[in-house]
């Protein structure tokens, strides 16, 4: 039986890799990633053999990591953040099953996802307490995902005074999505709702602003940057973004 680990680093620091990531990536013989990804461990696993693919090429990954598997290489595809959130585990059983079905014998091949911390967690603790309370997540990359599916999710998110995180929130070629989805955010929030941008987290360059709606419209974000957009209890504390939960006896003294 051959391994194949699907394995969120984190952030990119070592440190801030789980002890369970960490081991997976000791034990395979073959790790295997987009290019930035695969500098951020390069160093941390000498001897190991590294393939990388550019962008886009994320089905080749796989496809990649599936040939080491079967010639009996123990292998690791490594994500950023977590490999089930936006990573690459879903479409690692997803080529196993092509695979099947083009003739391809898999059944030899274990699939283990190991989970890591993904941008929203660690992004919130730089900014405090954002997520205390429900959120969700949204990718305003509309490059598997139609615009006008981002939009409604959008839309829906905030008419529930959801807290809202965003992934990708702009690229060269999508200047202005960051500034589309807090237009459809002001439907439903206030342009005064406290908000945040963290860029580079774990990685040299980390950086945290915190602003309103309003601001946020016209902040020049990029594809290393996480946006929180908070609810309507979403409050600064200390200089810092905290979503309170609601408990009833926090002004009761001890």
């Amino acid at each position: 039986m051959s391994s194949i680990y699907v394995v969120g680093i984190g952030p990119g620091r070592y440190e801030q890799m789980t002890i369970e990531a960490a081991k997976a990536l000791e034990d395979c013989d073959v790790i295997i990633g987009y290019t930035v990804y695969v500098d951020l461990v390069r160093e941390h696993f000498p001897g190991k053999e590294f393939l990388t693919t550019p962008m886009r090429k994320e089905a080749d990954r796989c496809r990649l990591a599936y040939d080491k598997a079967l010639e009996g290489h123990t292998t690791a595809m490594i994500c950023s953040g977590d490999a089930g959130v936006y990573g690459m585990a879903g479409l690692m059983y997803e080529v196993g099953e092509a695979l099947k079905e083009s003739g391809t014998e898999t059944k030899n091949i274990e699939i283990t996802v190991i989970p890591g911390v993904t941008a929203a967690m660690s992004g919130a603790a730089i900014l405090g307490a954002p997520l205390i309370h429900d959120f969700c997540l949204i990718s305003l990359s509309d490059l598997l995902t139609p615009w006008e599916k981002i939009e409604k999710r959008l839309d829906a998110a905030a008419d529930a005074d959801f807290v809202i995180c965003l992934y990708n929130p702009m690229s060269h070629k999508r200047k202005d999505y960051l500034e589309k989805a807090c237009s459809i955010l002001l439907r439903h929030k206030d342009v005064s709702t406290v908000c945040a941008v963290v860029r580079q987290i774990g990685r040299e360059g980390e950086a945290a602003a915190v602003m309103t709606l309003d601001e946020l419209k016209s902040y020049e974000a990029d594809m290393f940057s996480t946006v929180f957009i908070g609810n309507a209890a979403t409050k600064i504390i200390n200089g810092k973004m905290v979503t309170p939960r609601g408990y009833k006896d926090v002004n009761q003294n001890s």
